[in-house]
């Protein structure tokens, strides 16, 4: 019997192609977390965790698997995540990056997907810039909490899933200028996003949803690009009318013959090669899969122009 018995209608060889697949999740907080836990439950058999923070107090209303004692021990997110993940899976090759995702590239360049948990609006749209040059599927959540009357609220959110050749965060209105000009003005300013533990897990249910639809073939007509939108009050994650009103239409932030530049960095130089920063219990099997690979895998599955 194999634990994952009760999902074989993800396919008869989706134990092995879950085991295979590599996932990057950029930002570890709420929506991050219980996507690890989720994934980690699923079977996915490589990580690539990024986030340069450590558990605070204030995280507790949220953050999956974080304790009192992680707070006292100030403990990185990154390790909270990959104690998860080992506790359902001893075998994961675990790739840990306590840093910014910029100082992560050569790691998140080998991400067969890529899920964020990004609060800041310009690293949404450097991140999705990211990964269209590598030709990556990249899945963005984001909730925020807005007054509508005194002591009113409206709790919302939305999951997109984009990738070459499909609508970007910009032309879905998740990244716009006047948001970025808005953040530019706080930057630096205290405090953060009001966040709750049921809406993350609402998205990131949303989220994980979309990757596994993309990665195995349960979903006879699987989506390639969505933006799913939560209804905190209401208590609805549909799809999002901005979304069809994109559909059949090119991208004009990123035009095609951009795709798959293999010398794209996000800081505007090359970053050197580091070392495989991959821990792997003793004995464990190495799977990985080049960026050719990777990139040939998914012009495949949707046809993408790789150039």
């Amino acid at each position: 019997m194999s634990r994952q018995d009760r999902q074989s209608f993800l396919g008869s060889d989706s134990e092995q192609t879950l085991r295979e697949l590599c996932v990057g999740i950029v930002g570890l907080g709420g929506g991050g977390s219980h996507v690890v836990q989720q994934l980690a439950h699923i079977g996915i058999g490589r990580f690539v965790l990024v986030d340069p923070d450590t558990i605070s107090l204030t995280n507790l209303n949220r953050l999956v698997g974080g304790t009192l004692a992680d707070v006292e021990a100030n403990l990185p997110k990154i390790e909270i995540a990959k104690r998860i993940i080992r506790s359902l899976n001893r075998d994961a090759a675990i790739s840990e990056h306590q840093c910014h995702w910029q100082e992560a590239l050569e790691a998140l360049k080998d991400c067969d997907v890529i899920i964020g948990g990004l609060d800041s609006v310009r690293a949404k749209d450097e991140l999705d810039a990211f990964t269209r040059r590598f030709l990556i599927p990249y899945i963005d959540m984001g909730m925020d909490v807005h007054e509508t009357s005194p002591s009113r609220y409206l709790v919302a959110g939305q999951v997109v899933l984009t990738g070459p050749g499909q609508p970007c965060l910009r032309c879905l209105g998740v990244v716009t200028e006047d948001a970025l000009l808005q953040e530019a003005k706080n930057y630096g300013a205290a405090g953060g996003k009001p966040q709750v533990v049921w809406p993350n897990g609402a998205l990131a249910s949303g989220a994980v949803g979309l990757l596994m639809q993309l990665v195995t073939p349960w979903n006879e007509n699987p989506i390639e690009s969505a933006v799913l939108e939560y209804d905190g009050n209401l208590h609805t994650l549909v799809h999002g009318q901005r979304h069809k009103r994109m559909l059949g239409k090119p991208c004009k932030h990123h035009p095609q013959t951009d795709l798959g530049d293999p010398f794209f960095d996000i800081r505007h130089i090359r970053a050197p090669k580091t070392p495989d920063n991959v821990e792997r219990p003793e004995g464990s099997a190495t799977s990985a899969n080049s960026s050719s690979s990777k990139r040939s895998w998914w012009a495949r599955l949707f046809s993408w122009s790789c150039v």
